[in-house]
């Protein structure tokens, strides 16, 4: 078996979780459950919906064996309550999207949309994990829609298009795994895409406009103040350059992203990471805040298309999105993330990073642990009215590179930073595990008033940093009041679309 016996001990919560609320509380911090899997595991972060009527949420995430390997196991859902599992499904590749949710089947139940490797995108039944539909390429005399047959990336609800009553999904295809670093062959333009959710057909696409690949989760906004529908995307990637756009929906529904604005552009690399969304101008709308694959975050105004602020972490570079919060003083939203030293893949350790959403300033660095891709998630543990930062961060020798395969130590902790104390706070950890891509999740599962925490780890026991060689999910269960919502709680924001929870009408 991968999980050695000696290594449960590990997994307990650390008692400087209890120490950040004081000891008043008589509930106890703790592992609810864990849950193990074998030969597979997981760089798709963890949702939640009731699937099973209890009125407890349960966990819905993506897992594989590793790239172009089919599994039984591509989406997996969990009992909230102990984390047996409610059913399974198969693909063809590695699912390594997140959960949307939206109930197309008229039952009360959530069903799940979810994406990947190998134009992966399918419908679930949420009661039974049976699919409902499944993209099918047969596009090759599309002009368009001959490119879409790479990867699927997140997507995200927008109102209905079709008049048929169901909220349409927004994503984008795009990513040639076979294209060689830093060349222009065989790249192909990403396809932004909408999709019918109650029947997958494909409604709108139209490639990027500089013809450019695209690896970016696209986000849709409506302006609080006069109802314009907006979309947000991104091309280019490592070592290709590439923009960020603009768009009214309106247009793109004519296939015209012609129209669309260049908000940011940055030479050399791409937008990977999603733009968070959050009004920093206090003018009552939305502003967009992105960080390029070349460590250069952009706040730009989304009504005049001029940049508030922009920042660039030298000699790094950034796949990790922004999680938003209170960190500071004063009422505007701030943003934390992560950057890593050197270039892909031969990146040799991260850094954190949080910027002053006001002024653009970064006003908290660390380096805690080596490079990873897990998205932080945001909570006020201990009251303050100062938000923290929930992290995944793996210890190993940072100077390696993820090509090399060499035999190391690693271990995999959860960390809840501090920024009013500037502590460190180890909630979690476990030795032989580590957590590239994989972002928490934080919320009430049970509705006890509580906060709980879900995270994942995968087994690692030789030196490829990549392999899927077994995982487990855990559940904590905390004594910190959940007094409401996350304003950042998940991967892309607690309601998975890059909106932040607060500015939210």
């Amino acid at each position: 078996m991968f999980l050695i016996k000696s290594l449960i001990k590990q997994l307990c919560i650390s008692i400087i979780l209890l120490l950040i609320i004081g000891c008043g509380n008589k509930k106890k911090s703790e592992l609810r459950w864990k849950k193990e899997f074998y030969q597979i595991g997981s760089q798709s972060s963890p949702r939640t919906a009731d699937l099973n009527n209890d009125g407890i949420l349960d966990i819905v995430i993506g897992a594989a064996r590793g790239e172009n390997k089919p599994t039984d196991q591509g989406v997996l859902a969990l009992n909230g309550e102990n984390g047996e599992l409610l059913w399974q499904q198969d693909a063809k590749d590695q699912v390594f999207g997140s959960a949307t949710f939206h109930d197309i089947t008229d039952d009360g139940v959530s069903d799940i949309f979810i994406t990947g490797r190998s134009s992966i995108f399918m419908a679930l039944n949420g009661s039974t994990g049976e699919k409902l539909w499944e993209y099918e390429y047969q596009f090759e005399n599309d002009s368009i829609l001959k490119y879409a047959k790479y990867n699927f990336y997140n997507s995200v609800l927008i109102p209905d298009q079709n008049e048929n009553g169901y909220p349409e999904l927004l994503t984008v295809n795009g990513g040639n795994v076979l294209a060689e670093p830093l060349s222009e062959k065989e790249r192909f333009p990403g396809v932004l895409m909408i999709l019918d959710s109650k029947t997958g057909e494909v409604l709108t696409a139209d490639i990027m406009p500089d013809g450019k690949e695209s690896y970016m989760s696209p986000i849709y906004f409506k302006q609080p103040k006069t109802g314009e529908e907006f979309i947000v995307f991104g091309s280019g990637g490592e070592t290709i350059s590439g923009n960020l756009y603009l768009a009214k929906l309106s247009d793109f529904k004519k296939k015209n992203l012609s129209k669309a604005k260049i908000i940011a552009s940055e030479e050399g690399h791409g937008f990977i990471a999603p733009p968070s969304i959050a009004d920093i101008n206090s003018d009552g709308y939305y502003d967009i805040v992105a960080i390029s694959h070349g460590s250069t975050a952009f706040a730009v105004n989304s009504t005049n298309q001029k940049v508030i602020w922009q920042i660039n972490v030298p000699d790094t570079e950034s796949s990790n999105g922004f999680a938003v919060g209170n960190f500071t003083e004063d009422s505007i939203p701030d943003f934390f993330t992560f950057v890593s030293h050197g270039i892909w893949p031969n990146n040799t350790g991260s850094m954190q990073i949080m910027i002053d959403g006001a002024t653009g300033e970064i006003v908290y660095k660390n380096s805690l642990g080596c490079t990873g891709f897990s998205s932080p998630v945001v909570y006020d543990l201990n009251n303050d009215t100062i938000d923290e930062v929930i992290i995944s961060i793996n210890e190993f020798d940072c100077e390696r590179g993820y090509a090399d395969n060499s035999n190391l130590t690693i271990e995999n902790k959860l960390i809840a930073l501090d920024f009013k104390s500037k502590t460190a706070n180890r909630i979690d950890g476990a030795m032989s595990f580590k957590n590239i891509f994989s972002t928490p999740w934080l919320g009430d599962l049970d509705n006890d008033g509580y906060l709980d925490i879900i995270h994942v780890q995968n087994y690692s026991s030789n030196g490829d940093l990549l392999s899927f060689l077994g995982m487990q999910i855990n559940s904590i269960s905390t004594s910190i009041n959940f007094e409401e919502a996350s304003p950042w709680g998940s991967y892309m924001g607690t309601e998975g679309d890059g909106i932040y929870l607060n500015d939210k009408n």
